[in-house]
């Protein structure tokens, strides 16, 4: 599972979860029961959006069943969206093409195991199901499958010609995303939608192929692969620039939206994606911190942390200078660096 948006229990109110896990299992089961297991490895968290957005105009076209227990749930059953969804079959559809786009670029490319040529042989036979199955899927939802196979394969030969800006290099991304978020508005009946949709795709697909080249380019530095912002020579707060520049024309595009269900829209395609904007730029940020040094000084940290219940936190420690409800460990229920009591406005 992959994506830019990867919302945390702890920074959604507990309603908005459930739905968001309802779209996720969904998304997860329409490709199970329609493709077989091996489809599942392709369920995307940015794709399920689309699952979301057709919801989030038209309920009733996103039915919901009792799903049985799953391990990646804890085995607890749950709430699920339908396989029959419009939305989730959007959805599987985009999974299904994206997925084969990017591991034929992957093979096409020898990254790592993919110079193996039976793993590429392999990898190739299984892209080419997952092309049919995607293709086939579309067919049903009456989306046109061609708008993402041709955006990947101009987006190779667009990094092959060399030369260009790197909103050029986006462009591809920004026109499939722009394509799907439109179509959810047909699906729902919703065409005074489209264009605002469309709109929004295009910011989307621009910070996820932004979001993408950060996490990346430290990595392809090293292995010496493409990357858009080496290929451009855009610096990291150029790249910033770039992205907070197409939030907010995202949020513009959200505002013009008529939508019956709007909650979980905008805490996933506003605050979630400004969240994953923060930590694609802090990861490759330069930590403040002290190193943390060798043996036995950690291990007599740990004892004086666990013996204060975390209100002691050494140097090193992200929790270093923070509040007492941040270091206690009675008061700390997540770990992660959420707002959790930040949500999305509503009250739930």
């Amino acid at each position: 599972m992959f994506g830019v948006v990867r919302p945390c229990r702890h920074g959604l109110c507990r309603h908005l979860f459930e739905d968001w896990m309802a779209h996720l299992c969904g998304l997860c089961l329409t490709l199970r029961d329609r493709h077989g297991q091996a489809a599942r490895l392709v369920t995307n968290y940015d794709g399920l959006l689309v699952s979301v957005l057709v919801e989030a105009q038209a309920p009733e076209l996103s039915p919901r069943r009792k799903a049985g227990p799953c391990a990646l749930r804890g085995m607890r059953a749950a709430e699920v969206v339908e396989t029959r969804a419009r939305g989730a079959r959007l959805a599987a559809a985009t999974s299904l093409l994206l997925a084969a786009g990017k591991t034929r670029d992957h093979i096409a490319d020898g990254d790592g195991p993919y110079r193996r040529r039976l793993v590429a042989a392999a990898a190739g036979r299984m892209a080419g199901r997952w092309d049919a199955a995607g293709r086939a899927t579309s067919a049903e939802v009456g989306f046109d499958p061609s708008v993402l196979s041709d955006a990947v394969i101009r987006q190779g030969e667009l990094e092959a010609a060399g030369g260009l800006g790197l909103l050029e290099l986006t462009e591809p991304t920004e026109t499939a995303v722009a394509a799907a978020f439109a179509h959810t508005a047909v699906l729902a009946g919703k065409e005074s939608n489209a264009e605002a949709l469309a709109e929004a795709g295009r910011f989307f697909g621009r910070l996820a192929h932004l979001i993408d080249a950060v996490e990346d380019v430290e990595d392809d530095r090293r292995a010496g692969a493409y990357n858009p912002l080496l290929a451009t020579g855009t610096t990291p707060a150029e790249a910033r620039g770039y992205c907070d520049d197409a939030l907010h024309g995202l949020r513009l595009a959200l505002a013009d939206l008529e939508l019956e269900r709007p909650r979980l829209v905008r805490a996933l395609l506003d605050r979630e994606v400004g969240r994953s904007i923060d930590r694609a730029f802090a990861a490759r940020a330069p930590s403040a911190r002290p190193p943390r040094p060798g043996l036995p000084i950690p291990c007599l940290t740990g004892s004086l942390v666990c013996v204060t219940c975390g209100l002691y936190q050494p140097e090193w420690s992200k929790h270093h200078g923070k509040g007492c409800g941040d270091r206690c460990w009675c008061t700390r229920h997540c770990d992660c660096d959420c707002n959790c009591c930040d949500c999305c406005g509503c009250d739930c």
